[in-house]
């Protein structure tokens, strides 16, 4: 049990550095997918 909540504060600690990263990551990705699903429905 207490490898698992280690496991998860030092996810948690990862996700909180870096969550501006992830962020943008994910607004890149949904902005591709938005951009081909536009294209495909306007073609």
């Amino acid at each position: 049990m207490q490898t698992i909540q280690a496991g998860y504060r030092s996810m948690w600690l990862l996700v909180s550095i870096n969550w501006d990263r992830l962020l943008y990551i994910c607004t890149i990705v949904f902005a591709l997918f938005f951009g081909a699903y536009l294209g495909a429905m306007l073609h």
